[in-house]
């Protein structure tokens, strides 16, 4: 039996440095060395989610990082969920499911209230006992566990609310290490900062320097990623534009097209890109009538609508599924302010915006194959259709639509294509060569056995 290990957590100098990749390298890196690990995050704040088995909801990176350490994910992995939506609000999602929506402002501010639980009427919910109570469970079941910081770890301004990093750092009498960004400039001070800015028992190890790849490929969940995906038409290739959204969810529903030889994929809100592409993607998103009208006022639905009728496939998921069809309500003002728009008018649905949350893994039936995917929405549609397609236009509910291979072929079908022969492995396949490739390149620049002595030991 393998020696039990503290947990280890990495905490960064900032957003968006690299901690949820080297949690998931680690997840790896244990499952190799004959441990069982499972990632956690007390607090996520991201608008790509993913469904449990169970049907519940939490961050993408955990489930990466559960899939990186070959365990199913669990709420228990990221207990609390804050999901953006466009009017400074943040849906709250506590242990998979969601509690309802609270002002930005007012959730970090210290006088303010936490909000009710609604499963125990009266009884106001205490995020620090939720989150610790998640970790508990994780830790009888896993070991090591593997922790994820949010943001900085020297953000002092909220230090007294912190439930992330140093506070859930001691709870789970975690080993601490730092990770920062050199590409980003100004990485030594910030690491110097971040130390000294800690009170003397917090001030945490630094441990090695993994250089920047190109050439692994792990899903990501920050949207600021998708900046660097504006790539040009490209001659040879079916040119597929993703409608680049302001709220855009679940992006990773392209990943598996985006590698694709056959296919040049790129994200614009450009009208002129969306009529020369050959296939229009509508994709999800947090925030469907917000987002619809920014499509009116750009230009952009117009040009779905020209498109669509000059002969070209238009594919929507989830909120571009929505979208899609003849109208949309918010009655209660579930997403925000506006109660009503009509939608493209490509598909025969009216959806209507409720409280009830659909979350749940599905398998489905396309072109006489089995699929799989995962539905995470907010509104009901009038049809029971999880697919629905009219003529070259399909909508549908299901996130992960596009990494089944029959769908791909269907979609691709009829296409001048080149590297035809050139078939990718499978998803599934794929992401287990990624995640082994990760795990070869940080034992490569991190002293892992230093890394094991400072888990193992007494002090």
């Amino acid at each position: 039996m393998k020696q039990s290990l503290h947990p280890i957590m990495f905490a960064g100098t900032g957003s968006d440095v690299g901690k949820s990749i080297v949690a998931a390298a680690f997840c790896r890196i244990f499952k190799q060395d004959g441990y069982e690990p499972a990632p956690f995050k007390a607090q996520n704040m991201a608008l790509n989610s993913y469904a449990t088995p169970e049907g519940l909801e939490i961050g993408r990176a955990q489930a990466v990082q559960a899939e990186a350490a070959c365990i199913p994910c669990h709420t228990d992995m990221n207990p609390l969920l804050l999901k953006p939506q466009s009017d400074h609000t943040s849906q709250v999602i506590l242990n998979g499911r969601p509690i309802g929506n609270k002002d930005a402002y007012d959730y970090w501010r210290p006088t303010s209230k936490s909000p009710i639980n609604p499963t125990k009427p009266n009884t106001p919910i205490d995020f620090k006992k939720e989150v610790h109570a998640a970790f508990d469970r994780l830790a009888s079941r896993y070991n090591p566990i593997v922790m994820e910081g949010a943001g900085s770890i020297a953000e002092i301004n909220l230090k007294d609310r912190d439930l992330v990093n140093m506070s859930m750092a001691r709870h789970a009498k975690a080993d601490v290490i730092l990770v920062g960004d050199i590409d980003r400039g100004g990485v030594f001070a910030s690491v110097y900062g971040s130390i000294m800015l800690q009170s003397p028992e917090d001030r945490v190890p630094v441990l090695g320097v993994i250089p920047y790849y190109k050439d692994i490929f792990i899903e990501e969940e920050d949207s600021v990623s998708l900046e660097k995906k504006r790539k040009q038409l490209a001659e040879g290739k079916v040119n597929i534009a993703v409608v680049l959204l302001r709220h855009i969810s679940n992006y990773t529903d392209f990943d598996t097209l985006e590698r694709d030889p056959r296919v040049n994929l790129f994200y614009t809100n450009n009208t002129q890109d969306i009529s020369q592409a050959d296939i229009i993607i509508l994709p999800g998103t947090k925030s469907t009538l917000d987002d619809l009208m920014e499509l009116r006022r750009n230009g952009c639905a117009q040009a779905i609508q020209r498109a669509h009728r000059d002969g070209k496939m238009v594919i929507g998921i989830c909120g571009g599924y929505q979208m899609l069809g003849q109208s949309i309500d918010d009655p209660e003002g579930i997403e925000g302010d506006i109660k009503h728009l009509p939608g493209l008018g490509l598909l025969p649905i009216h959806t209507t915006m409720g409280a009830e949350k659909t979350t749940k893994q599905v398998t489905f039936q396309f072109d006489g194959q089995t699929c799989q995917g995962y539905e995470i929405h907010q509104g009901v549609s009038d049809t029971n259709e999880a697919i629905l397609q009219s003529g070259h236009c399909i909508g549908t509910y299901i996130h992960g639509f596009l990494d089944n291979a029959a769908v791909i072929e269907y979609v691709l079908r009829g296409k001048k294509l080149e590297g035809r022969g050139e078939r990718a492995v499978s998803y599934r396949d794929f992401k287990e060569q990624q995640y082994d490739k990760l795990a070869a390149h940080v034992r490569q620049y991190v002293d892992i056995e230093r890394i094991y002595q400072i888990l193992s030991s007494n002090d």
